[in-house]
């Protein structure tokens, strides 16, 4: 069976759990004398807690997407913060509807593919780290943009943006230039809390299914419907 752990967690994965066991075989052994029993007892119950929570932060649920040229999934499981129409001029080349999704530490991280497309561009931005709940965040943090292509009609330029948000340090991005990705495809992820935004052009039979507050879950919940 395989071990729901994503590979794109690494090392964390494995440096982080092994911090943790360390610490609950020498906490006893160093605060002894120094410590009542009873706060070394809520040390050793809290630390497996802990060490649940980083193991299921990586956790990478296998998922199968809902066929269909027509649609766009979410790119990031989440709560949709925003939707906005803004001016993005860096890949889609004009108004574009933004969709917002901020991601908490409770949510997969694993970013997936809104259709099937093709990678047209991967650049990565440094910058701040203010809570990614704020749509500023976009524009001012850390954050890595992949420019799509969709391969069905209609051929819209597409972008998904990864922020960095107060927690998060680390966006990982396995998306190549000239790859092929279907709908659904995993591509990375956002470590310890973040943002994901999906970006596409104005046009009127292009229909958002999703208001602020939906929740949404990456390769399965869709976002928008081509009519």
């Amino acid at each position: 069976m395989r071990i729901p752990i994503t590979k794109y967690g690494l090392p964390q994965v494995v440096v982080y759990p092994a911090i943790v066991l360390a610490v609950m075989v020498g906490a006893p052994l160093v605060l002894k004398g120094r410590t009542p029993t009873w706060g070394v007892v809520v040390i050793e119950l809290l630390l497996p807690a802990v060490l649940v929570w980083i193991l299921s932060f990586f956790r990478d649920p296998q998922r199968q997407s809902p066929d269909g040229a027509d649609i766009l999934l979410s790119p990031a499981d989440g709560v949709v913060s925003d939707i906005e129409i803004v001016d993005e001029q860096t890949f889609v080349g004009g108004k574009a509807l933004r969709i917002g999704i901020f991601l908490s530490i409770f949510n997969v991280h694993i970013n997936r593919m809104p259709c099937a497309a093709r990678v047209e561009s991967v650049t990565y931005r440094k910058g701040r780290f203010i809570n990614a709940m704020n749509a500023e965040s976009g524009r001012v943090n850390e954050s890595n943009d992949i420019g799509l292509t969709r391969l069905a009609e209609p051929c819209d330029r597409l972008l998904v943006r990864q922020i960095s948000g107060a927690i998060a340090r680390r966006i990982v991005c396995r998306a190549q230039v000239g790859a092929e990705l279907a709908s659904g495809e995993k591509f990375g992820m956002i470590k310890f809390g973040s943002r994901t935004e999906l970006y596409l052009p104005i046009r009127g039979e292009a229909t958002c299914r999703v208001k602020v507050g939906d929740k949404v879950k990456a390769g399965l919940t869709v976002l928008v419907r081509y009519e």
